[in-house]
């Protein structure tokens, strides 16, 4: 007889962002009149960058020439990708990551649930709360966690890391050892950011307990403060502790064409045997490479011209952060984030919940935005918004929240 695996019907409901679509949609159809704005889902709205779409345009060209004409990629992508990859965003600031340590993906958000693979069912896994939905839900689906625990909404077997307002939305070392720790800074979905020193303490605490740290370093490229590190290798000793996470959905927008990529030291070993040689086996197992001209693209996202232009895209979507954060502030709500990340995390109004504040500004504004309660049980009584919606939208809806 099948059977199927039962660990998936642990899982409450439907994933987060799968749950607001069908809200919005729901309402929509009850109220076609109402002109809705999105500030929910972390996707782009800024086109891609010209030097990206030239690179794209090129690289297309050549898939129509038999000289030129590319099939299946290498493995870990190709070299002149991960090449530029590991000059640019590690060996510039002093990190020693190799072009053969860096696999290149399809996102983040694939190389974040896919990771857990390469690690034994009997790993303690710890998390930050709130939390980005993927970490926990893969591991559940696996078999690493116990039943949902509806009382405490969260999952048995899983060591939460309280991120609350007293200390900045930062987790503290945990009192339990767990084997794999979790982290996403600049945060999803606080917008909290962590200093070299906070990060070098986590760094140490891995190496000391033996623990794997998996960094997702998914919005390094909204920092713009000087003591928050863009990658955890900045941290000593990060190569024998830690895997990293990078995507290019928000950096280049690349949401819609997909490319990531995930560094695996070598240096990494635990078990006996290195994390690298059991990423490399997964990965040409079970992955058959981002397209050619998708990698072209990436790395048309490190020219001078790709970095010009993307430093103006990111800077739209941060004074889209600005008009949140002020703009809430100034109306009386309680609000952190939007300074080194493009989330922006404020307190619901009057006692209400998470999802009954989502309901109370779809009803009477008309935006959109996530409840923080679907991030965790510590998220509950808070709300994210988004900075990456139009700048003349993004006016608009706290011009709206402010009228409430």
């Amino acid at each position: 007889m099948v059977t199927v695996n039962r660990n998936y019907l642990k899982l409450p409901g439907s994933y987060l962002f799968s749950t607001v679509a069908r809200k919005v949609a729901e309402y929509q159809s009850a109220n076609p009149g109402a002109e809705m704005i999105r500030l929910g889902i972390g996707d782009v709205t800024q086109p891609l960058a010209p030097a990206i779409i030239d690179s794209l345009h090129k690289a297309v060209d050549e898939m129509a020439g038999k000289e030129t004409f590319r099939g299946y990629a290498p493995d870990l992508g190709y070299e002149f990708l991960r090449s530029t990859i590991a000059k640019n965003d590690y060996q510039d600031r002093g990190c020693g990551i190799g072009a053969d340590e860096i696999f290149v993906s399809d996102g983040a958000k694939s190389d974040s649930g896919n990771i857990q693979e390469i690690f034994g069912l009997d790993n303690k896994v710890a998390v930050c709360d709130p939390v980005y939905p993927v970490y926990v839900d893969t591991n559940v689906m696996a078999g690493r966690t116990g039943a949902y625990n509806p009382e405490h909404d969260n999952f048995d077997g899983v060591i939460y890391m309280p991120c609350k307002e007293e200390n900045g939305f930062l987790p503290e070392l945990p009192k339990e050892t767990p084997d794999l720790i979790y982290l996403c800074f600049p945060n999803n979905p606080s917008g909290a950011a962590i200093t070299r020193d906070r990060l070098q303490e986590w760094v140490d605490y891995a190496n000391k307990t033996g623990a794997v740290i998996i960094y997702d370093a998914a919005y390094e490229a909204y920092i713009t403060e000087e003591n928050v590190p863009h990658s955890i290798y900045e941290c000593q000793g990060a190569e024998n502790c830690a895997i990293e996470l990078r995507s290019f959905s928000k950096n280049a927008g690349f949401t819609g064409v997909r490319l990531g990529f995930t560094v695996v030291p070598k240096a990494l070993e635990r078990d006996g045997v290195k994390l690298h040689t059991l990423w490399a086996r997964r990965h040409g197992t079970k992955f058959n490479g981002a397209p050619y001209i998708v990698q072209r693209a990436g790395e048309a996202v490190y020219s001078a011209e790709g970095k010009a232009q993307l430093k103006e895209q990111i800077s739209y979507y941060m004074r889209n952060a600005k008009v949140i954060y002020e703009g809430l502030k100034n109306a009386g709500y309680s609000v952190s984030g939007g300074v080194n990340a493009p989330y922006i995390w404020l307190k619901t109004t009057d006692g209400m919940s998470s999802w009954e504040f989502f309901d109370y500004l779809l009803d009477k504004a008309h935006v959109v935005g996530t409840p923080g309660s679907g991030f965790g049980a510590q998220g509950e009584g808070f709300f994210r918004l988004t900075a990456f919606g139009t700048y003349e939208n993004t006016v608009e809806a706290i011009e709206r929240m402010k009228k409430l």
